[in-house]
């Protein structure tokens, strides 16, 4: 099992829409993220003190080819759709890595 983080700016006038969408995630988005391998994934909303609002996202990824399992959800057509509904809430980093959406987070320290 590896972890994973990532972190993301989300709009102040999507903050509600964005909270409303994942208070009832579609249930073709849910059955994707198991079945590529993607377990207790969660996301955090937080106002920094920059005045901007962030999303930070961990998940346990317990697969084998974490490259196909991700080329599989982005190829998912619910998924696509899924992304197009979110994705306007969302303001990327420009300094993120090259295909990335989310900037990905290095790991630090856990604790079992």
């Amino acid at each position: 099992m590896k972890r994973y983080g990532s972190v993301i700016q989300v709009k102040d006038d999507k903050i509600q829409e964005y909270v409303k969408l994942h208070a009832d995630v579609w249930p073709g988005v849910l059955a994707m993220i198991k079945e590529c391998n993607i377990r207790n994934y969660s996301i955090y909303l937080r106002k920094l003190p920059d005045g901007k609002h962030y999303l930070f996202s961990y998940f346990e990824y317990i697969g084998t080819d974490f490259d196909a399992d991700m080329a599989k959800i982005a190829a998912d057509e619910t998924t696509q759709k899924w992304w197009d509904v979110c994705k306007p809430c969302h303001e990327p980093f420009a300094d993120r890595d090259e295909g990335e959406w989310w900037a990905s987070m290095g790991e630090v320290f856990h604790c079992d």
